[in-house]
């Protein structure tokens, strides 16, 4: 894949407040990067010099390799945090007036508006005043509104905020779809399942500096604990005694006559020793590594005192 799009040392102040340090990242075309952090982090105003909403003092925003112009942001979509739709205006009016000043002629503006209204049972909203529809149908409005020109790069800053489980796994599943068809997707989110389910590739800002960057699989792999979690039969005893000093029994419980344990290793070679040594002595029915969630890497990392180098900001 080639990159799309890319941000590169990206330095920005608000007065004496340093909000961005010298971030860089590399946005693969067709794929789905997902910008982590805590509120206040610097995720937002990334996003802003992004979409060219505010420049940055240095660094530069390159769109195929070429610095970014109001031209070819038009191929850009950009969902914010802080929906900015005309409450006493008409649902499908409304839809109309964004959906043309992105470019689109009015026949192809309604063609792909009805589209959309389609997809998202939506039609019978059409003359409802947005003030008239529930948190949940405004965020679907204006994501709609966002792809309805069928952008190249969707830029989505929280799109899961203000949803039901129901409307977020819909929503999901669109992102996935327009990653089908080639989009790429920029995304922010606390979400950190979703990180898991959608994203390729990761950045995570944390006081205004990208502390970890990478894939997703690879970030997860390279806060492994060499941690494994076992399901077995026998006796607590006999699988006790089978960990010898290299491995250390972090649980046991009992699930009928089955028994999962969590087992940490003292070596990288946790996974052959371990199978080696239950072999004799338990009868294994399901062994596997534990690895960390994002969740658990994002807390591990922000909650640190100082944002510190990581050998999975490499990882890409």
């Amino acid at each position: 894949m080639s990159i799309l799009l890319q941000a590169q040392h990206i330095d920005k102040h608000f007065g004496d407040f340093h909000v961005l340090r010298d971030v860089s990242i590399d946005v693969q075309e067709g794929s789905i990067f997902g910008l982590l952090g805590p509120n206040g982090a610097g995720k937002t105003t990334l996003i802003r010099t992004l979409t060219r909403i505010t420049a940055p003092d240095s660094g530069i925003i390159l769109f195929k390799g070429q610095p970014l112009t109001d031209e070819t942001r038009r191929h850009f979509g950009y969902l914010p945090e802080e929906r900015g739709l005309y409450r006493k205006m008409r649902v499908w009016e409304q839809a109309m007036y964004l959906t043309r000043l992105k470019g689109l002629d009015k026949a192809k503006a309604i063609a792909n508006l009805n589209g959309w209204f389609d997809r998202f049972n939506m039609q019978d909203w059409r003359n409802k005043r947005v003030e008239e529809l529930s948190k949940g149908m405004q965020q679907k409005l204006q994501f709609v509104i966002t792809v309805a020109h069928d952008p190249e790069i969707l830029i989505l800053d929280e799109p899961f905020s203000g949803f039901d489980p129901v409307n977020t796994e819909e929503i999901k599943q669109e992102i996935l779809g327009l990653k089908k068809s080639g989009k790429t997707i920029i995304f922010s989110t606390h979400n950190m399942s979703s990180v898991e389910e959608l994203c390729d590739d990761i950045a995570l800002i944390h006081k205004g500096q990208n502390i970890l960057y990478g894939a997703t699989q690879e970030v997860r792999s390279s806060f492994r604990q060499n941690l494994y979690e076992v399901i077995f039969k026998g006796s607590k005893v006999a699988f006790a005694n089978a960990m010898g000093y290299q491995f250390e029994i972090d649980s046991i419980t009992e699930t009928g006559d089955k028994l999962h344990a969590l087992v940490r290793s003292h070596t990288d070679e946790g996974s052959r020793l371990l199978l080696k040594a239950m072999a004799d002595h338990v009868e294994v029915l399901s062994f596997q590594e534990k690895m960390p969630s994002m969740h658990d890497v994002f807390i591990a990392q922000v909650s640190s005192p100082e944002p510190s180098s990581d050998p999975a900001q490499d990882a890409a």
